[in-house]
C-alpha cells in the first residue's frame, strides 16, 4: 500500500478563513487571546459540505444513520442504541477541556475554542472494532500533534492520558454498574507521545459535515484509526501528558482480553473470537452481511508499522 497523504485520506481538505493558528505557538499566547467565531457559523459551516467517498482507498462510507446509532458508549448502556436513546438530552455547552501535566504551557478550551481554534480538515478512516466490526467514517477534525505543539511537552512526558466526562447525571451507565457494563468511571485511555504525535491521530469534533452527536462522542473525541475502537475515547474533559504509562480502562477491567496498544492485528485472536475478518457496518441490514479480511493496522501499516519496530505484537497486543 502506498503512503497516505492528506490528499488520500481527505478529498475535500476544509480550512476555516477567519483565523488561523499562530505560527508562533511557542510564544505560548492562551486559547482564550484567540479570535471568536460563533458556534452557530461554525455549525452552519460544517453542514454546507459536501462529501464523497475516497476513490483512490476504495473506500464506501458507512451510512450516516449507521454510525450514529450503532455505537459503543458504554456511560450510556451497553446495547448499540442505547447511546443514541441515552444521550439524546446530553449538555456540551457549557465544556472545558483541560491540558495539563508534564508540559510548559497548560492550557484549557471551551466548547467553543474546541470548535474553532485549529484549522478542522475532513479525514475518511476505516474504524474497526475490538468486537470484530467496521465502518468508513468521514470524520472532522484536527491533528492532535497541533494541540500537543501548543501544550509543549517537558522531557518527562511519555504518554498523552486521556479522560472522559464523569457525570452519573446526565450518564446513566455511569450511575449504574450493570447498565454500564461493570467499568469502573471515569474511562481512562492513552497513547505513548510518539502514537499521539503520528499525523493520522485526530481529535474529532464532528462527522458527515455536522458536529458530532452525543453517542459518538461530543463534544470532543479520539480517533486513531490504526487501533480498536476502544482507544479512541469519547467526550473528553481532561488531557495530561505523564512520564509513566497509566493503567488504561479496558487494561484494567479485563488485561488479557484487552492490552494497552490495541493495534489491529490479523494475526492475533481475541480470547473469544477471530480477528482473522471483520463484519463491515454497510446499508444493508442483516440479510446483506458483509465480511472481508482484517488489513494489518486496520490498512495503515505504511504510517505506524516504524512506530512498533523491535516491538513484539503478540505480547503487547
Amino acid at each position: 500500500m502506498k503512503k497516505l497523504t492528506i490528499q488520500d485520506v481527505t478529498p475535500e481538505t476544509i480550512f476555516y478563513q477567519r483565523r488561523k493558528i499562530i505560527t508562533a505557538l511557542g510564544l505560548g499566547i492562551a486559547a482564550s487571546a484567540l479570535p471568536k467565531v460563533s458556534m452557530a457559523e461554525t455549525k452552519r459551516h460544517l453542514q454546507s459540505l459536501q462529501f464523497k467517498p475516497d476513490p483512490n482507498k476504495g473506500l464506501e462510507l458507512t451510512p450516516e444513520n449507521k454510525i450514529i446509532g450503532y455505537n459503543n458508549f458504554y456511560e450510556f448502556g451497553v446495547d448499540k442504541s442505547a447511546p443514541a436513546k441515552n444521550a439524546a438530552n446530553f449538555k456540551t455547552d457549557p465544556w472545558i477541556l483541560e491540558i495539563g501535566g508534564e508540559v510548559e504551557n497548560p492550557f484549557s478550551l471551551n466548547h467553543q475554542q474546541l470548535l474553532n481554534t485549529f484549522p478542522l480538515e475532513e479525514r475518511i478512516y476505516r474504524f474497526r472494532c475490538v468486537e470484530a466490526w467496521s465502518m468508513v467514517v468521514p470524520w472532522i477534525g484536527f491533528e492532535l500533534a497541533r494541540l500537543i505543539e501548543m501544550a509543549k511537552p517537558t522531557g518527562k512526558a511519555k504518554y498523552v492520558v486521556f479522560h472522559t466526562l464523569y457525570d452519573p447525571a446526565q450518564m446513566p451507565g455511569q450511575k449504574n454498574r450493570l447498565l454500564g457494563g461493570g467499568i469502573d468511571y471515569p474511562y481512562v485511555e492513552a497513547l505513548r507521545l510518539d502514537e499521539a504525535l503520528n499525523s493520522l491521530t485526530l481529535l474529532s469534533v464532528g462527522l458527515y459535515g455536522k458536529t458530532l452527536p452525543p453517542q459518538n462522542g461530543a463534544p470532543i473525541r479520539l480517533v486513531v484509526p490504526w487501533k480498536y475502537g476502544f482507544k479512541s475515547i469519547k467526550s473528553i474533559v481532561k488531557i495530561t501528558f505523564a512520564e509513566k504509562r497509566p493503567l488504561t480502562t479496558w487494561e484494567s477491567l479485563a488485561p488479557n482480553e484487552y492490552g494497552f496498544y490495541a493495534n489491529v492485528n490479523p494475526n492475533v485472536d481475541h480470547p473469544r473470537w477471530s480477528q482473522a475478518s471483520e463484519r463491515v457496518i454497510g446499508a444493508g441490514g442483516l440479510l446483506s452481511v458483509k465480511r472481508q479480511p482484517t488489513l494489518m493496522f486496520n490498512g495503515y501499516e505504511n504510517e505506524v508499522a516504524n512506530l512498533y519496530r523491535g516491538l513484539d505484537l503478540k505480547v503487547n497486543y
